[in-house]
């Protein structure tokens, strides 16, 4: 991996690390060379970000954010781009949580 762009990448996760939006959702970078944060990351593929939630002990939601496609922007847009997917995330586990009420 060229170094700016693992200086990048280091960006990113030092951001979205900094604005962690939902304490029950676990992240674990998976971007070899800067931060594998899992032993099931599949660090052999492209750099992607994985979410995972787990309700009450009874089901888990997870989900993968994929970096590669969005390398180009500055640290900050990717940094904040996946800040939004894990709003997201978190959104869709609440109404998935709540029902309707």
């Amino acid at each position: 991996m060229e170094q700016a762009l693992k200086e990048k990448l280091e960006k990113v996760v030092e951001l979205v690390n900094n604005v962690m939006v939902n304490p029950d959702v676990e992240i674990d970078y998976c971007i070899p060379e800067v931060a594998t944060t899992s032993d099931s990351c599949d660090i052999s593929g492209d750099p992607y970000i994985h979410l995972k939630y787990i309700a009450s002990g009874t089901h888990s939601m997870e989900q993968n954010i994929p970096l590669k496609r969005d390398l180009e922007k500055a640290p900050e847009d990717l940094a904040n781009l996946v800040t939004f997917k894990i709003e997201q995330f978190s959104e869709e586990i609440d109404s998935g949580e709540g029902g309707a009420q």
